[in-house]
């Protein structure tokens, strides 16, 4: 494969994919993470309510919105990685331990932007 080509598969899954748009932004819709992963509002629906039935993630009702909470503690479920948790995961993938609240950029992102 040459360097300008990509290639036609996925490094990390939808559910992967999906959790990282949650650590990024907490309080993100479905419509968006669908736009950000490149799925369907209600693919990215029903994989929200599955991480959450696995207890990766909990939803709190905020007026018409949902703002999630990773729950950082719980071990990957994934027989290579098992003995991972998910705040490792999202550790290695680089996104930030605490994000930023909603349209703020966040502290990592700032310090990279600085020349």
């Amino acid at each position: 494969m040459s360097d300008n080509q990509v290639p036609s598969w996925k490094f990390l899954t939808n559910h992967a994919q999906v959790l990282v748009c949650i650590a990024n932004d907490p309080g993100i819709r479905l419509r968006e993470i669908g736009e950000r992963v490149g799925i369907t509002e209600r693919a990215a629906h029903r994989i929200v309510v599955e991480l959450g039935a696995a207890g990766y993630i909990t939803r709190q009702r905020n007026g018409r919105r949902n703002l999630y909470t990773i729950n950082s503690d719980v071990s990957v479920h994934d027989p290579i990685a098992r003995e991972q948790s998910v705040g490792r995961l999202l550790e290695i993938l680089g996104t930030p331990a605490t994000p930023a609240p909603r349209g703020q950029a966040s502290a990592r992102a700032r310090s990279s932007a600085s020349p």
